[in-house]
């Protein structure tokens, strides 16, 4: 049997960030000491109990303090990056970490990190299947994910 954890992550508001993202590496680390075969990074912006902003960076540097675990972008919201230099930190990633990394994708789930963003969250959806045509050209198959 195989295992994984996502990792959102939830925290109460009057903690100190600083500790949370601490404690956040520590689960991922225990995580690899317990042979889990991956920990999914969620990014959020907004909403302030989620406190990983950058996905890529967390999975960096915890890349370095373990060993097997693999590690994925749970998700990398599509419509907040531009495609082209999201594809390229994931490329630098899958070899920083020698092919531990997982690309995970979506339009972004919180209508207030849209809103930050000027972005409708109505047009979410299809500028991620925009995103995932222009960093993957040959899957013809997304315009359905949209619809």
């Amino acid at each position: 049997m195989r295992f994984g954890a996502f990792i959102a992550p939830y925290h109460n508001l009057a903690e100190n960030p600083t500790l949370i993202l601490e404690r956040d590496m520590q689960l991922v680390e225990l995580l690899d000491k317990l042979d889990y075969n991956e920990a999914w990074i969620g990014e959020h912006h907004s909403a302030g109990f989620e406190s990983i902003a950058s996905p890529e960076l967390f999975i960096a540097m915890a890349a370095e303090r373990t060993r097997h675990i693999r590690l994925g972008t749970g998700v990398s919201s599509l419509t907040y990056h531009h495609p082209l230099i999201l594809a390229d930190r994931i490329v630098q990633l899958d070899h920083q970490t020698r092919g531990r990394i997982m690309f995970g994708a979506g339009p972004g789930q919180l209508p207030s990190d849209a809103a930050m963003l000027g972005i409708n969250p109505a047009k979410q959806r299809d500028m991620m299947v925009a995103a995932l045509e222009t960093i993957c050209p040959s899957s013809e198959h997304l315009a359905q994910v949209a619809a």
